[in-house]
């Protein structure tokens, strides 16, 4: 018997998986890569909601555990993961620059929105009230970081490259057993896939789909992330990701001509140069109706656990929810309760067995 089967290899099950290789537990993972998510991701991470000023829920704590936890990850695969860059909030009016002052002397975002603007100097970028600078912020290469990994767990006979089927799932009385494997827990990190695993479904995941293009624009010569109407992500050879779109009622992980032009319509205020359209990419991001992660342990089945929701920020709360989750069950550590799963069993859970019974 394995201490572990994980479902799904996006951002909630590699650092899950990788929790668990840094505590010496064995474990498989089961991916058919049907979850798009991760992978077309543009990877921010960024400790501000920079539409209102905000500071993200729990950020400081985040990224004190993500920052480390990604480094060693670029150890061990031997790739460069993490690319820490300023942005550049590109302000529409004076009154946001009041917005941006007021908002710096926050106690937890005082260290994060520098005082003083930043004039535009980029001809190429139309940005006539400037900018305000965002740090601790940056880019993971989630793609890459997908591709390492899977290569890794194959490598290491760690992976069951296929749809994870629940009729072969027998929950026992201790553990689980999945086809001729036995383990003592299934953790499920599926992203939007959530939605069709019938021991988990009652949970609220709204879903919203996320599109990106990739642009070559020679001319821009921008280093740092910029934020206007949408994020606009230096890559290196003059290409940029820019995105990303929010529907909320299509789930197909297929690019669409809408989103292609609201993001090339925004950009053609910002840029005051032409550019090449090379790709276009679409992911369900799994975000919850509460807008938190959803963590912990099935209100029935014991050793049937979630690693999920992590809506657009997957990139920070990864690992720290990964370590979490590993604890809680590992060390009976309560989870938090804005982020345990508990706090929808009234509503929906025993709502859904009443229903059923009567």
């Amino acid at each position: 018997m394995i201490d572990y089967i994980v479902v799904g290899l996006g951002l909630a099950g590699i650092t899950f998986c990788e929790t668990l290789a840094r505590h010496g537990k064995s474990f498989v993972a089961v991916d058919d890569e049907s979850q798009q998510a991760t992978k077309v991701a543009g990877g921010l991470y960024n400790p501000v909601v920079l539409k209102r000023f905000n500071p993200v829920w729990m950020a400081e704590e985040q990224l004190a555990f993500a920052i480390p936890f990604y480094k060693a990850l670029e150890e061990k695969l031997g790739e460069n993961l993490l690319y820490p860059s300023r942005i550049k909030r590109r302000f529409a009016s004076i009154d946001e620059q009041n917005q941006w002052f007021e908002a710096s002397d926050h106690p937890r975002l005082k260290n994060v929105l520098l005082q003083e603007l930043q004039a535009n100097t980029n001809p190429n970028i139309a940005a006539p009230f400037g900018f305000g600078i965002v740090a601790h912020s940056g880019r993971l290469a989630t793609s890459l970081l997908v591709e390492r990994y899977t290569e890794l767990l194959r490598k290491q006979d760690q992976l069951i490259g296929e749809s994870f089927l629940f009729d072969e799932l027998q929950i026992l009385g201790e553990g689980v057993q999945y086809r001729h494997i036995m383990a003592r827990q299934i953790v499920f990190a599926t992203g939007f896939g959530l939605v069709k695993n019938p021991y988990f479904n009652y949970l609220p995941m709204q879903g919203s789909k996320g599109e990106y293009i990739k642009i070559h624009c020679p001319d821009l010569r921008e280093t740092e992330i910029l934020k206007g109407a949408f994020f606009v992500l230096p890559e290196g050879n003059d290409e940029y990701l820019v995105g990303a779109t929010y529907a909320w009622k299509d789930f197909e992980n297929t690019p669409t001509a809408k989103a292609r032009q609201q993001l090339t319509e925004k950009l053609d205020r910002i840029l005051n140069c032409d550019y090449k359209l090379i790709s276009q990419q679409a992911g369900i991001r799994p975000t919850v109706t509460d807008r938190k992660p959803l963590l912990g342990r099935h209100p029935v089945h014991k050793d049937l656990y979630v690693l999920n929701g992590f809506g657009s920020r997957g990139v920070m709360i990864g690992p720290w929810a990964a370590d979490l989750l590993y604890r809680n069950i590992e060390e009976g550590n309560s989870l938090p309760a804005e982020i345990d799963l508990s706090r929808f069993k009234k509503k929906y859970f025993e709502a859904g067995q009443a229903s059923r019974g009567s």
